[in-house]
């Protein structure tokens, strides 16, 4: 089976949130946007890339690239926020040609290096590994409220 990779469009997202697990489409109280709305959003925003895999006109996989600037890593540091793929299809195949896609967007757009949270699967993990991905310590981080949102944090 031939698997077409290609930039997402508005009109793919609630696939991608389909195939998504159930943390992605929970609603977080201190975010005004759900999932879905928020990736309509970055489909249009410069400094991220979503991309889909299609097979006969059915997305079958999605990632999602974010990017941010880094001093300290010399230039952007491109985060895959979600990598999903169905699990009635070739999970290799795709996994492989979404992070391609994805591993390009990132070196076209400046960035330095690409980090993703570790799957916790172990099959899903030598599939990373195989795409020339290593353990990382994942530092340390802090939860802000967006901007506009309906409850504010009083800490």
């Amino acid at each position: 089976m031939e698997y077409l990779v290609r930039a997402a469009r508005v009109t793919d997202i609630d696939r991608v949130v389909s195939l998504s697990d159930d943390s992605v489409r929970t609603y977080r109280g201190d975010s005004p946007l759900g999932a879905a709305d928020l990736m309509r959003q970055l489909v249009y925003m410069p400094q991220a890339s979503i991309v889909v895999a299609e097979v006969r006109r059915l997305v079958v996989g999605g990632g999602i690239l974010s990017l941010r600037p880094s001093v300290r890593a010399g230039g952007y540091v491109g985060t895959i926020d979600l990598l999903v793929v169905d699990p009635e299809h070739d999970a290799d195949r795709i996994t492989e040609a979404l992070l391609e896609e994805l591993l390009r967007s990132a070196s076209n757009k400046g960035c330095s290096v690409v980090e993703a949270q570790r799957p916790d699967d172990a099959a899903a993990f030598a599939r990373w590994q195989r795409m020339g991905f290593t353990e990382a310590s994942p530092g340390i981080q802090r939860t802000v409220v967006a901007a506009g949102a309906a409850a504010r944090r009083t800490t």
